[in-house]
């Protein structure tokens, strides 16, 4: 007798050993015509799998979440079964599931263009409408390898090769097409929902650049045409949104191929870049944060007791100098901040010690993970490092939850995500500590009755951490802040404070990053606001405009006012028409433009609209510097 658990408690009782689909038809006859696979103990299981032992069972239909990666997984074997049969010089390379969608890699002569993705997508939906049953099917190495050998697939043989001597080797088999895969799958072609193929790309083999250049084709699936049709809708609407475009476009900044991977700051992009650490500086002051400086280039030796040698050495830029001492760039800031605390006597009448630092860090990121402002090699962390004892560590981290949240409340972000990360494999101090951090963690957010998920194994090598993710205005989500909670630098550091009973203690040390990377948050932002950012926060906040020269100097005296006021303006003189510069400015995004006539100048008004071509009639210029400076968020 197999006895098998299922998700409502209930137990169904089989005299053989069943298979996934066996027990769905025993559930009910519609839910096995909706299955799609089983999860088996937890595990994703074709529904041909047969149980032999008492189980858990969890039929997967359309609705369930494991159900879209084993959609997209048979998508991309349905699309190798296309290119092979329209292309059957074409090698086979390797297919996997990724975020939104899934590629396969093909070793192919014929570049593929559009047009060729368009006619593999025809047959895709061929082979769907053929609803080709899908098989899994056991063979020995010898028997893989030989298969391959006559289907001319070397991609193939070289994957089976690095696979262990132990591994069960399976292929999945749909028509007259066959591909090697652990699986599972769909039980067939046409339960795969809707698709779209999106774009191709180069893409090394293995990810080396001294192995063949492979082509990689890009699709995406989803369950149904409407989702479907929204995903393809959000992607042209980020397109648009793009920041890279619009930091062209708005002349923000540019990057170059001789310095890849660092942002060239034009003076708007610098000035929002100037706003937010203004910004910063007024909520660090108001949370009682003192701000320090560390350098960018330290001795080898600091980075080995902090353990970055050992865990982060393949991302760390280095120099060696003539007399033989190794330096490295700094990828945090941490060492310097406990270098700074280490310095001298503390007590522990100033804790907790709350050290912010908009320090400059510096990481070897690869060449094709480089994305604009999004992934750069060099850039401004708004750190900050607290200090602390354990009876304060709870409180600290509450403090710092509350204003992560706030600020990203006022830039607009009231749709945020919490993820607790816990110990990875790669870490130091031993578990005893790591249950004390991460439930301190814990116990901050269920004090403040915030939500959050788990993520095993994702924290940093020296503490757990709290992930704040964003959801922008197109339902994107992006990871920013940071807090993580340490006793192992501490620790490795030797460092100590004097407390009330005259030993020394070990002090805990948060590390906190609310923006994360302020390149990062600035190109979040642009596509956030498709460029158009809030007031007080746009490089430009005021155009004043006239209607003829003879408004020049009553126009040169509002903008020196808006000047003197602590506005950022623009003047703008030119004998070109007022629909013409109206026009030009609200390409470039600026919030409010002041137009100056004769009528305006007669009455020591002027003219307001906005860049969304609302027309705010005639004002003050007193009444506009109102209403800038009560738009700036206030700590």
């Amino acid at each position: 007798m197999s006895s098998i658990s299922l998700p409502d408690q209930s137990v169904q009782s089989f005299e053989h050993a069943p298979s996934v689909f066996e027990i769905a038809q025993a559930i009910a006859p519609q839910l096995a015509q909706a299955a799609l696979a089983g999860l088996v103990d937890g595990q994703l299981v074709d529904l041909s799998q047969v149980i032999h032992h008492d189980a858990s069972v969890d039929i997967v239909t359309a609705a369930h979440p494991a159900a879209l990666p084993l959609m997209r997984h048979s998508c991309a074997h349905l699309l190798a079964m296309a290119v092979k049969q329209l292309f059957p010089a074409a090698q086979l390379a390797i297919g996997p599931v990724i975020e939104d969608g899934f590629h396969y890699d093909f070793a192919c002569e014929h570049p593929f263009s559009m047009a060729d993705l368009d006619m593999i997508e025809a047959r895709m939906r061929q082979l769907i409408e053929e609803d080709l049953p899908i098989h899994r099917h056991e063979l020995s190495r010898e028997a893989a390898l030989a298969f391959f050998g006559e289907q001319r697939e070397p991609y193939k043989q070289a994957i089976i090769a690095d696979l262990p001597a132990d591994e069960v080797l399976t292929l999945y088999q749909q028509g007259g097409f066959a591909d090697l895969c652990r699986g599972p799958h769909l039980p067939s072609t046409g339960r795969i929902g809707a698709f779209k193929l999106l774009h191709v790309a180069g893409a090394y083999w293995r990810g080396d650049a001294r192995n063949p250049m492979l082509q990689r084709i890009y699709g995406t699936c989803w369950p149904s045409q409407a989702a479907l049709d929204a995903y393809l809708h959000q992607q042209a609407e980020a397109a648009k949104r793009d920041h890279r475009k619009l930091g062209a476009k708005l002349d923000w900044f540019h990057f170059q191929d001789n310095a890849p991977g660092a942002v060239f700051w034009h003076p708007k992009g610098w000035t929002v870049f100037q706003q937010l650490l203004a910004y910063m500086r007024q909520r660090h002051d108001a949370e009682g944060y003192v701000e320090v400086n560390t350098p960018d280039v330290m001795d080898r030796s600091l980075w080995e007791i902090s353990g970055h040698w050992h865990n982060y050495r393949d991302h760390m830029f280095t120099t060696q100098t003539d007399d033989a001492r190794v330096f490295a760039l700094k990828p945090m800031n941490c060492p310097g901040a406990i270098s700074l605390f280490a310095h001298g006597l503390r007590s522990y009448r100033e804790l907790p010690l709350r050290m912010a630092e908009f320090g400059k860090v510096h990481r070897y990121e690869p060449s094709g993970a480089l994305h604009g402002l999004m992934r750069v090699r060099h850039f401004t962390q708004d750190d900050a490092h607290i200090f602390c004892t354990l009876p304060q560590m709870e409180a600290e981290c509450r403090q710092v939850i509350r204003l992560i949240l706030a600020i990203y409340q006022g830039f607009g972000f009231a749709d945020v995500v919490i993820r607790l990360s816990t110990r990875p494999a790669n870490r130091i101090g031993d578990d005893q500590l790591w249950d004390r951090l991460e439930a301190a963690l814990s116990s901050a957010l269920g004090s403040l009755s915030l939500p959050y998920s788990l993520s095993p194994g994702e924290g940093a090598f020296y503490g757990p951490k709290l992930e704040f993710i964003l959801k922008d205005a197109i339902g994107r989500a992006w990871q920013c802040g940071t807090l993580q909670v340490d006793l192992n630098l501490p620790e490795r550091f030797d460092v100590h404070y004097v407390a009330e009973d005259g030993n020394k203690q070990r002090p805990v040390m948060l590390h906190r990053a609310l923006f994360g990377s302020l390149e990062r948050f600035i190109g979040i932002l642009l596509e956030h606001h498709a460029g158009a950012l809030p007031a007080w926060l746009a490089p430009v906040q005021v155009a004043v405009l006239t209607i003829s020269e003879h408004q020049a100097d009553y126009a040169r005296q509002q903008w020196a006012m808006l000047k003197a006021a602590g506005c950022r303006a623009e003047l703008d003189l030119r004998n070109e028409k007022i629909g013409f510069k109206i026009r030009e400015k609200t390409l470039e995004k600026v919030p409010y433009l002041v137009i100056v006539g004769d009528q305006e100048k007669a009455t020591g008004q002027v003219a307001v609209r906005t860049r969304e071509g609302i027309d705010l009639g005639r004002m003050s210029l007193a009444a506009l510097i109102t209403q800038l400076c009560e738009a700036r968020p206030q700590p």
